[in-house]
């Protein structure tokens, strides 16, 4: 006997964009936006499960990224992204005790 399979798809968010910012708001409660000025990327956002509001920025210099972000539990969090050709070199840490370092390529992903 051959059984079923069926997959769940993800519903996708509901967006709202201006020349610079663009917010959204999923199917669960969590909102964000994103507001870029110049190599700068401005976001913030609420996390419905977690009932917590936060921020990050996002510097961009040439190839690197540097980010730091806080969220309203007063979890805080520092990383960079490297760009070296089709490849991103990640690094992260958070004040919660969370640290990884991950490569990502467009072709073979994370």
């Amino acid at each position: 006997m051959i059984g079923n399979a069926s997959a769940q798809v993800p519903a996708l968010a509901t967006c709202t964009r201006s020349a610079n910012l663009l917010a959204c708001v999923d199917a669960d409660g969590n909102a964000y936006s994103v507001n870029t000025v110049g190599n700068t990327l401005y976001l913030r956002g609420f996390e419905k499960a977690g009932q917590r509001y936060w921020a990050q920025t996002n510097s961009r210099f040439g190839q690197l990224t540097f980010f730091t972000g806080i969220a309203s539990d007063g979890e805080a969090w520092v990383g960079y992204t490297r760009r070296v050709g089709w490849t991103t070199i990640n690094r992260f840490s958070s004040s919660g005790g969370s640290s990884a370092k991950f490569t990502c390529s467009r072709i073979t992903g994370c």
